[in-house]
């Protein structure tokens, strides 16, 4: 039976854009592919904590989360993993990154312009659909 991962995705929505980062070098599993920030849950800690906590770690910035979004089970060829994804609203004014390579904000109509992880892919599709991103211009 494969490892599974609970992870939190943070789908940091501002001006009408949604934020995706890349992964950097040092992953050495899918290093260079687009994803939404977050990360894995800690013992005891709710999906909405981590997702506030790993923005926190990996962008050196605050959120709140507004509401969860999609939940996402995929399986990669290592592990199971099940993705919590919410809606987050940036309350810090800049980001900085410590741990990926690259941060795009990035309209509905440029959704698709990256190499998404394979989880991340159903997020983006339903992205496209919802009313949460400024309409394409």
């Amino acid at each position: 039976m494969k490892k599974e991962k609970e992870v939190a995705a943070a789908i940091i929505i501002k001006d009408g854009k949604v934020l995706a980062t890349q992964r950097g070098s040092g992953k050495k599993n899918y290093a260079g592919k687009w994803e939404f920030p977050g990360g894995k849950l800690e013992p005891g800690e709710t999906a909405e904590e981590a997702a506030v906590r790993e923005i926190k770690e990996e962008l050196e910035a605050d959120i709140r989360v507004k509401e969860l979004f999609k939940m996402v089970e995929y399986d990669y060829p290592e592990f199971h993993l099940k993705m919590h994804c919410f809606i987050c609203e940036l309350l810090s004014e800049d980001i900085t990154l410590t741990e990926h390579s690259a941060a795009r904000w990035l309209a509905k109509d440029e959704l698709e312009s990256v190499d998404w992880l394979a989880a991340d892919t159903g997020v983006v599709a339903d992205l496209k659909d919802s009313d949460w991103l400024a309409a394409d211009e």
